[in-house]
């Protein structure tokens, strides 16, 4: 255990969090909605500090990130919990243990043990993700300042659903973050995940306003969030955010509490891709659909193939020095030369 960052103590031994927007109010005893923080005689700790139960090198197009250091590997680790309960969710397994069973557990990992591991199996980055990396934020900012002390970087994989000091605190070590847009409903986040929206566009405002990359994900389920209507209002609200930001739309397949729910068909990505195409974003992608043309990297300007993806498998550049090497119109994202 440590005592968590980002608390207030209130009277008769309560304590406020506000770590994320949930800003539980926890009595003596209880824990906070991501079952992983709990107030022990009015001190709030964190769980599942040093504790990861996952830790493997993966390409940083799993992430997904496409326009950050592409082609190279990130190191990625994730404790149980989270401050999310998504019925759809394809990590329940670890991300609802606490909240199911009332399980934690992970092998204990110091953070410089992470960091040897990342540098060991030669990775470029260090990926906060599989499930919210905002539960396990005090691990997260330790491994995070040794990293980049290291000449690694840091990136975020994370629902958004930080609070505004949480942010500050894990910005000067974030070089990326790929936030879930889940969907442009207030009532979806509330029945579906047990969140509110506007917390998550206030954090993706922010993250934009700090400069650190960033992409989008959109998990498209039939029939909840697929409608034209609801992602023309994504679309449009990615492209206030910045015409250059990467909007990956998603197939959904069935998991959790919706195994009878059908998987999406791809026509509905491929039609979500042009939407964001035609509504100004210059980078939009269809994923879990390997082998789709969606997946690869096309110049905005005069459509030329600059990076050919099958799944997680970058397959050619047709960059220069970060440029189109057939127009020169220059690419946006991190680490392109």
């Amino acid at each position: 255990m440590k005592e968590a960052m980002f608390y207030n103590r209130l009277e008769h031994d309560r304590v406020s969090c506000f770590l994320c927007s949930q800003h539980c109010i926890i009595d003596p005893d209880g824990f906070g909605k991501c079952g992983v923080r709990q107030n022990r005689e009015g001190k709030l700790f964190s769980l599942v500090y040093a504790k990861p139960v996952a830790g493997h090198s993966d390409p940083v197009e799993k992430k997904p990130l496409f326009h950050f250091l592409p082609g190279s590997l990130s190191y990625s680790i994730a404790t149980v919990g989270c401050n999310f309960k998504c019925s759809f969710c394809q990590n329940a397994d670890i991300s609802q243990s606490p909240r199911i069973s009332g399980a934690i557990y992970g092998r204990e990992t110091p953070a410089g043990e992470v960091v040897d591991q990342a540098q060991k199996e030669g990775c470029a980055s260090i990926a906060y993700t599989y499930t919210e990396p905002t539960i396990f934020m005090e691990y997260a900012l330790d491994v995070a300042a040794l990293a980049k002390e290291r000449g690694l970087e840091n990136v975020f994989v994370t629902n958004g659903y930080m609070s505004a000091e949480a942010l500050d605190a894990a910005a000067p070590l974030l070089a990326a973050a790929n936030v879930d847009l889940k969907a442009f409903s207030d009532s979806f986040y509330r029945d579906r995940c047990g969140a509110r929206l506007k917390p998550v566009l206030m954090t993706l405002e922010r993250m934009k306003e700090k400069s650190i990359w960033l992409e989008v994900t959109t998990l498209l389920i039939p029939g909840l969030n697929d409608s034209e209507a609801e992602l023309k209002e994504i679309a449009t609200f990615l492209v206030g955010l910045g015409a250059e930001t990467p909007w990956h739309v998603s197939r959904f397949h069935p998991a959790y509490h919706m195994t009878e729910a059908r998987p999406t068909p791809v026509a509905t990505i491929r039609r979500a891709r042009q939407i964001g195409l035609e509504a100004g974003l210059r980078y939009v992608y269809t994923g879990n659909a390997p082998g789709d043309d969606g997946e690869n990297t096309f110049c905005h300007s005069c459509g030329a193939l600059l990076i050919g993806r099958i799944g997680y498998s970058v397959q050619r550049y047709g960059l220069r020095g970060g440029v189109c090497a057939k127009c020169a119109t220059a690419f946006a994202g991190v680490g392109l030369d």
